[in-house]
């Protein structure tokens, strides 16, 4: 860190936000990410033995990314410089490589470059990085809130460790804020605050796993709350005012889009309709678009469902064009009734395993249609033998005689196997029985 750096963060320390003033200075003080930093593993083990490689930091806002860059550069004997990817630029690159070059080659120190919201750089910038992370110029440590494997290039990838931050617990962010509340130096040790156990719930409830929510919420309240008879007092009234209502972590092209509808999809199949209900509510909370909703529902109606309750993909298909017609609010109902029908319905994926058969057969087998099966209606189909020998089903008992319609090297595959769930066990009887002869 230069000589410049290092003023602005001791002005930070002494007259920065809460949050910033509260960051942890070492290991031991860090809150969270026992998976990551804990005794025995491997990023803790590489900041005590002084030999830490490139690394991506991914997760959510809050859950301490860049105050675990900060203690790595504490405990570590490198430079340490930063670069925020949504300010910086090509140039702001060359000029944060050419000093750690310069101390390698003056000082032999190397330069840990930490970049916040890394995956904000274009290809061309990342790639500029790529030489001096291979050739250890620089130890580089991205933070994103972007899942790295879609938004940092596979060449950074392949040439760092990926680390996923979890949101931090209630007990941990409760853990946070009293420390807060009773260091001197830091925090508001050296003012006479009470804060309500239930404010503190509050607090803790709607930062969403955010520490750096939780504490802006805090310094919020101490600082425009009046003292009274010697002491600043916070409850539930003045937290619910200092601290928004939660907001859905929900961003329509990120990792919660995904793992929401995945979510969703899995609680419908699992048979779960409060979960599957649970997920949907937070979808729509979130503002997403009901028709993408409604055609998860009809995929998983054909894929999950299948035979075993034909009438879920008609429910499906009809919340579809329901809520086409009718939108939202009302639209959120009619979204419920088809996500519960399907996740209360009896299961069957003997649809698409099917049809996964058939598609795979067809790239290996022969296309041509047996003879007798070709169709025998135009003009000289007869004389070609097309249609000779086909046996019609109606005019034999129970409407089926047995006769080949695959290729005849597949004649004896069988693609579809009904199970024995719902409707399809009846399928799966009638074949039997038909088979009988």
């Amino acid at each position: 860190m230069n000589i410049f750096e290092m003023q602005y963060e001791n002005s930070i320390n002494k007259k920065g936000p809460l949050a910033e003033r509260m960051r942890p200075k070492s290991l031991d003080d860090f809150v969270g990410q026992e998976h990551i930093v804990g005794k025995g593993k491997i990023l803790n083990r590489a900041i005590e033995a002084d030999k830490l490689s490139s690394a991506i930091f991914y997760g959510p806002p809050g859950t301490g990314k860049t105050t675990l860059a900060r203690i790595i550069a504490e405990n570590t004997n490198n430079n340490f410089t930063t670069l925020n990817a949504v300010t910086g630029g090509i140039k702001d690159i060359k000029e944060k490589i050419s000093y750690a070059v310069d101390e390698l080659s003056i000082y032999n120190k190397r330069t840990i470059l930490f970049i916040d919201e890394i995956h904000r750089f274009n290809k061309a910038q990342q790639d500029a990085l790529l030489p001096y992370v291979e050739n250890g110029t620089i130890i580089l440590i991205g933070a994103t809130t972007e899942n790295p494997y879609f938004e940092v290039n596979q060449a950074l990838i392949s040439r760092s460790l990926v680390f996923e931050f979890k949101k931090i617990t209630g007990e941990d962010i409760k853990t946070v804020v009293r420390k807060a509340l009773s260091d001197k130096v830091r925090g508001y040790g050296a003012k006479n605050v009470e804060l309500d156990d239930e404010a503190l719930i509050h607090i803790v409830e709607n930062s969403n796993g955010d520490i750096r929510k939780a504490l802006s919420a805090l310094e919020l309240g101490v600082e425009t709350t009046e003292e009274a008879d010697g002491k600043i007092k916070i409850d539930i009234n003045i937290a619910v005012e200092c601290i928004q209502r939660k907001k859905i972590e929900y961003d329509k092209n990120g990792d919660s889009h995904y793992d929401t509808i995945s979510a969703f999809i899995k609680s419908m199949r699992g048979s779960d309709p409060d979960a599957a209900v649970f997920w949907l509510a937070k979808m729509i909370k979130a503002g997403e678009d009901p028709k993408f909703i409604a055609r998860r529902i009809i995929i998983c109606a054909s894929e999950d469902v299948g035979n075993a309750d034909p009438r879920a993909l008609e429910v499906a298909v009809n919340a579809f064009k329901a809520v086409e017609i009718i939108g939202f609010p009302e639209g959120r109902i009619t979204l419920a009734q088809a996500a519960l029908y399907v996740a209360c319905a009896p299961k069957s994926n003997a649809s698409i395993i099917a049809i996964d058969r058939a598609m795979d057969a067809v790239e290996k087998h022969s296309l041509e249609v047996p003879r007798h099966l070709k169709d025998a209606h135009y003009g000289g189909a007869e004389k070609l033998g097309r249609g000779l020998s086909y046996k019609y089903p109606h005019d034999y008992d129970k409407f089926y005689v047995k006769q080949s319609y695959l290729p005849e090297t597949l004649k004896n595959v069988s693609f579809y196997e009904p199970k024995e769930s719902g409707y399809e066990s009846r399928i799966k009887k009638f074949l039997e029985y038909l088979k009988q002869g």
